[in-house]
């Protein structure tokens, strides 16, 4: 599959700090975009900003789930690079409990993260993609809004919102020059599955490698996603090639989700 080059758009990758979204942001950059890299702490946001091929590159800062601050963030963004034109939704957090334990706070947490972060960041971008006709939104939603899993269902259901809502607005925009995606990937290696297996070994004594395997076979390549894998579908999603793929949920989980 040949990748458009997504040269002189501006993009902005939310998590951008580390794991998925600095692989996209990498990606992205590698391709020619200048970035906006959009996270909560600033210090780690600069070292990936130093490492990203060509540029200029600018760093934003701000908790996606606080309005003020993301309307703040994006208004630095347009300052550094003008108009955005690629949005990447990355970031995200999870957090695990079996549903008679989840609590209203773990709930609304789970949801203003992974949703309404999702919500507010792209109602800040959907006028420049409209003044200029042509955008591209890609969501990191998760096989867990695809499916079910247990344990999580906040998380679960803050994903399945995501997806929903990729599915109306694409249908919004559809013939605006404007595509939304949504890419779900599966257990991917990072820090917040180094997490997640961290909480495994505490709740049941299993030692760390195999915490790991059990999460990598869920896969059918008994594997772990890379992050890597995750940047090129979102490559892909943003150039001129995909124009005609707009409200998909795209799952990169070695066949975990068909």
């Amino acid at each position: 599959m040949t990748v458009a080059t997504v040269q002189v758009r501006h993009a902005v990758v939310t998590g951008a700090s580390r794991g998925i979204g600095a692989a996209i942001a990498a990606a992205l950059a590698g391709r020619g975009a200048r970035v906006t890299l959009v996270g909560r702490g600033r210090e780690a946001l600069a070292r990936l900003q130093q490492s990203l091929p060509g540029g200029p590159h600018g760093v934003a800062v701000a908790d996606v789930a606080d309005p003020a601050r993301v309307t703040a963030a994006f208004e630095e963004a347009r300052s550094l690079h003008g108009p955005v034109s690629l949005l990447v939704n990355n970031a995200g957090a999870a957090a695990s409990a079996p549903f008679g334990r989840t609590s209203l706070d773990l709930w609304q947490r789970m949801l203003s993260v992974n949703l309404t972060g999702t919500f507010l960041c792209t109602q800040a971008v959907l006028p420049d993609m409209l003044a200029a006709g042509w955008g591209r939104i890609v969501n990191i939603a998760s096989t867990a809004g695809l499916k079910g899993y247990a344990y999580v269902s906040a998380y679960a259901a803050a994903k399945h919102g995501v997806i929903g809502m990729t599915r109306s607005l694409a249908l919004e925009v559809a013939a605006r020059g404007i595509t939304v995606n949504a890419v779900c990937p599966g257990y991917t290696d990072t820090d917040l599955l180094r997490a997640s297996v961290d909480h495994i070994v505490a709740r049941t004594g299993r030692g760390a490698e195999q915490a790991r395997a059990e999460l990598a076979a869920a896969n059918p390549q008994r594997r772990l996603i890379q992050p890597a894998e995750v940047a090129a579908a979102v490559l892909w999603l943003c150039g001129e090639e995909a124009a005609s793929i707009t409200g998909q949920s795209i799952s990169v989980s070695g066949g975990e989700v068909m």
